[in-house]
């Protein structure tokens, strides 16, 4: 069983314990040591504060990852999302992600939610794929560094509010030559 337990502000050293504690290949610091994940999470718009919250994904009782809502100020928040190296691939990010949707449009008025996602970052992909009705709204050629400086492409994926609630994705239009 996969639930999401919201990260309280006194798990804050706990918090970047886990971060550096693993690998997030993807990630544009793939490796962060102690210090880097304690800056992070103290970052107001990063974990926890006005505009973030976040939730350690739980299985079975066991921490499995953290995933954090961001930019809740906007009109479209983004989320990340970290399993650890030994819960990938089993499908806990599909259920986190499927949970996170729930959480953000029963708490707020947000009437849609973004992915950034690494382009070769095939396994997440797959996952939002199969979360729900997300759309793959862009494709951004050479638009996410990696810690050697490397441009990837970047996909974008959307959840709209009235798509999660029926179930099924509004296609996007036609693309229109100007």
């Amino acid at each position: 069983m996969v639930g999401l337990e919201r990260v309280k502000q006194d798990e804050l050293d706990e918090l970047a314990s886990f971060l550096a504690s693993d690998e997030w290949p993807f990630h544009g610091n793939p490796r962060p040591d102690l210090e880097t994940a304690r800056r992070w999470v103290r970052e107001p718009e990063r974990f926890l504060g006005e505009s973030a919250r976040s939730w350690w994904i739980v299985e079975d009782g066991a921490r499995a990852g953290v995933v954090a809502l961001q930019e809740l100020a906007d009109p479209t928040p983004i989320f990340d999302l970290r399993l650890t190296t030994a819960s990938r691939g089993r499908g806990i990010g599909r259920r986190a992600i499927r949970l996170l949707a729930e959480r953000l449009f029963e708490e707020t008025d947000r009437a849609r939610v973004e992915a950034h996602v690494r382009a070769d970052n095939v396994a997440m992909r797959r996952c939002i794929a199969s979360a729900g009705p997300w759309v793959q709204e862009a494709h951004h050629r050479r638009a996410w560094p990696d810690a050697e400086g490397r441009m990837h492409d970047c996909v974008t994926y959307a959840l709209l509010r009235d798509d999660h609630e029926s179930g099924r994705p509004t296609p996007i239009p036609p693309f229109a030559q100007v």
